[in-house]
C-alpha cells in the first residue's frame, strides 16, 4: 500500500471534456479568435490555461490574459448546476485508500478555488489531505514540481508514492519526481500516448489500482 497517493483532477476524477471543451470554444468565439476542433482543445486539458490557449495560437499577453478571464466567467456560468460528475469508482477507491490510511492529495493545473469547490461538491473534502492548484506551483506539469512540493510537505519518499492521471503531463510529472505512477484510459489522454509516457499501471477504473 502506497503512503501518498497524488492525483490529478480534470478527466481523472471529475468528468470535465465536455465542459472544458465547451467552454474553450465559446471563449474563442466570444473574443473573435479563430475557431479550433474539439480534438485540438482536448490535447491541452491538463496544462494551465493560458499555457493551453497559447499552445493553441499565438496571442499577445493582453490577449490571454482576456482568455484567461472569459474562460473562468463562462466555466462558471456553465457549471452553476453543478454538472461535473465523478467517473465510477473513484469516491469508493479514495474511500478505500483513505480508511487504509494513505494520504490523499490533488495536483492540477485548474486554480485552487475551482478545485476546491469541486471537492466540496463532490464531498471529498474528508479525503483530501492538499489541494495543490495552479497558483501554488511554480512549475505546472510536466514539470515534477507540484509532486516535490506534495513529498516534501508530508516527508514522504518517491518510492512509497503513486501519481494518477489521465495524461501524459501527469505520468511524466510522476515520474521525473521518481514516483510510482498510474495512467486511467477513461479521461483526455489516449492508452498510446499514456504507455509513451512510461506509466506503470494502465487501468479503466480506480478500483483496478493496485
Amino acid at each position: 500500500m502506497y503512503k501518498l497517493i497524488i492525483l490529478d483532477f480534470d478527466g481523472t476524477i471529475g468528468d470535465t471534456n465536455k465542459i472544458i471543451i465547451d467552454t474553450m470554444q465559446a471563449t474563442l468565439r466570444e473574443l473573435k479568435l479563430p475557431m479550433r476542433s474539439r480534438e485540438e482543445c482536448c490535447k491541452t486539458i491538463g496544462l494551465p490555461l493560458k499555457v493551453g490557449f497559447r499552445t493553441m495560437m499565438p496571442l499577445t499577453d493582453e490577449q490571454n490574459e482576456e482568455c484567461f478571464n472569459t474562460y473562468n466567467r463562462i466555466f462558471d456560468e456553465n457549471n452553476r448546476d453543478n454538472k461535473v460528475e465523478m467517473f465510477p469508482g473513484v469516491k469508493e477507491a479514495i474511500k478505500q485508500w483513505h480508511n487504509a490510511g494513505t494520504i490523499i492529495t490533488l495536483a492540477s493545473s485548474r486554480g485552487n478555488a475551482s478545485l476546491t469547490n469541486f471537492v466540496e461538491q463532490m464531498q471529498l473534502g474528508k479525503y483530501i489531505s492538499l489541494i495543490l492548484g495552479a497558483e501554488d506551483v511554480e512549475l505546472a506539469k510536466p514539470n515534477p514540481y507540484p509532486v516535490l512540493k506534495t513529498l516534501k510537505h508530508f516527508n514522504i519518499a518517491p518510492e512509497d508514492t503513486l501519481v494518477v492521471g489521465d495524461m501524459s503531463f501527469d505520468i511524466l510529472m510522476g515520474k521525473r519526481a521518481g514516483c510510482h505512477t498510474c495512467a486511467v484510459t477513461y479521461g483526455n489522454g489516449t492508452e498510446e500516448e499514456l504507455r509513451a509516457a512510461g506509466a506503470e499501471q494502465i487501468v479503466d477504473s480506480f478500483l483496478n489500482i493496485k
